[in-house]
């Protein structure tokens, strides 16, 4: 007997599926290949939980299709239960001439300008709830909405310990030592991680699983090279676009990165404290 969620589809869509094979990744939802009657390919998100939330990966989507040429998919249907969207070929690995490609693509997306940090409603990061308040401040935006939210919601549920969070909060108070305002606040994917991220013969082929707001690009960049998704190919060629102002890689990588560390102590804990921890012990907390 098909699952009620296949059903729901073939009714939308007018099609009979012939095969639904699970695919790898998505944090808040199963996810599948669909392979229709007509030849054609979707893929399909599903979830069952009590918080389900596709609905908001569904508006994020639309959100880069409508504001931005970043390759993302279509969406077709966005639930809270059920998201629909186009099938891009592609897998996560990047050759040199994909890294330029996506350069040249995320640098044209960090040129989309917003009124402050933020953004019009709240989204998510890997399944969890990320504040956007609009804010005229990146750095009161970073330092309230990112580590500090973040921090507190790993110590709530246990994974960080008091004594870390203390440091991470003398950390947040110090962040105008080392960040300057940026000139406007720019679009970014927010979720730089390399299965999120498809290529094929040297190009990128989409972005998928964002995390959308209006940030200091630099925080982006950070992320692309904290799991080594991008290395030396993207960043030259991401130069020819915007130049990195000193101290990106010495200084505001690591004080960049300490959000998306703390999203994974926040959903997995163990040694992902030991990283905040040296991050916090480079300036000096």
């Amino acid at each position: 007997m098909k699952a009620e969620w296949i059903q729901s589809v073939e009714l939308q869509i007018g099609q009979a599926i012939r095969q639904a094979t699970a695919l790898s990744g998505g944090c808040i939802g199963d996810v599948y290949r669909l392979d229709l009657a007509d030849g054609r390919r979707l893929v399909a998100k599903v979830s069952d939980g009590s918080s389900a939330a596709l609905d908001i990966e569904g508006y994020m989507l639309r959100y880069l299709r409508e504001h931005s040429r970043l390759p993302v998919p279509d969406v077709l249907t966005s639930t809270p239960r059920l998201l629909l969207m186009s099938y891009l070929e592609g897998d996560s690995h990047f050759n040199a001439a994909a890294q330029r490609h996506a350069a040249d693509l995320l640098a044209e997306l960090h040129r989309v300008r917003g009124s402050a940090y933020g953004l019009e409603r709240d989204t998510l990061i890997g399944g969890l709830h990320q504040p956007n308040p609009p804010t005229d401040s990146w750095i009161a935006f970073f330092r309230d909405q990112r580590l500090r939210y973040m921090a507190q919601e790993a110590a709530r549920v246990g994974r960080l310990p008091e004594a870390v969070l203390r440091r991470v909060e003398q950390l947040a108070g110090r962040l105008d030592r080392w960040l300057t305002e940026p000139e406007y606040p720019a679009l970014i994917h927010g979720d730089m991680w390399t299965t999120n991220i498809l290529a094929q013969s040297g190009r990128i082929t989409g972005f998928i699983d964002p995390a959308i707001y209006y940030a200091d690009p630099e925080i982006e960049l950070a992320f692309s090279t904290l799991f080594g998704t991008f290395d030396r190919p993207f960043f030259e060629q991401y130069q020819q676009h915007r130049r990195l102002r000193p101290g990106f890689f010495e200084e505001r990588r690591d004080l960049y990165n300490l959000y998306p560390l703390l999203v994974h102590v926040r959903l997995f804990g163990g040694g992902y404290v030991g990283s905040v921890e040296m991050t916090l012990r480079k300036f000096g907390c």
